[in-house]
């Protein structure tokens, strides 16, 4: 599936560098390319569910500041988050918060959880995400107001495939909560999603480094 997919990804770009004359061609051009991508992130995000949900994932936990990984992933969402009318606000704790914890995994779960909330908060509203630590772990929670109502239970939300809004004319692809819910089981922590009419708040909970 990735080595056809690279080449039409591929020669769609070189098509994007020709002078064409023509318009529609320009366009149609644009659509295959956008749609490839999307077609690689969905593959990449398959690829990654199998893994995690069958336990086939190498971990390499060390000790990590949750809060300085929380703030590489709110700078790289940041513009999006501003291009969607959203304002994403962190709060800190007062002083470094370490978890025994693999970095790259837990970067992907943060960065799945501030994608989701990009993707169906709705416009003009505040996230708010927080680290905080209790009883052993270290916590990371974001919460959002929804742009569509939430008809579904916490439980469904994080089955692979299954999102919140039935419409599916989103480009979500159902399958973020779901990895990043196994990867936290992974490590040792869980993920707990909460929703009261059209607030939506999901903790990660991982162990403190000890």
């Amino acid at each position: 599936l990735k080595t056809p997919l690279t080449s039409l990804i591929s020669y769609s770009e070189l098509l994007s560098d020709c002078h064409i004359d023509n318009e529609d061609a320009e366009k149609y051009i644009s659509v295959i390319n956008q749609q490839s991508q999307k077609l690689k992130i969905l593959i990449e995000d398959l690829i990654e569910a199998s893994k995690v949900s069958t336990g086939n994932v190498t971990l390499n936990k060390t000790p990590i500041n949750l809060s300085e990984l929380a703030v590489q992933a709110i700078v790289e969402f940041s513009s999006d988050f501003e291009k969607n009318n959203l304002e994403l606000k962190f709060t800190e704790p007062d002083k470094p918060l370490t978890v025994f914890a693999d970095g790259t995994k837990t970067y992907r779960i943060i960065s799945n959880l501030l994608n989701n909330a990009k993707k169906y908060s709705a416009p003009n509203t505040s996230v708010y995400s927080s680290i905080s630590e209790s009883d052993g772990f270290g916590f990371f929670e974001i919460k959002n107001v929804s742009k569509d109502p939430l008809n579904i239970s916490p439980d469904e939300l994080t089955e692979r495939f299954v999102r919140g809004d039935e419409s599916r004319t989103n480009e979500g692809n159902g399958l973020g909560l779901a990895i990043a819910k196994d990867l936290c089981n992974l490590q040792g922590g869980s993920m707990n999603i909460s929703i009261d009419g059209d607030l939506f708040k999901v903790t990660v909970k991982l162990p403190l480094n000890k």
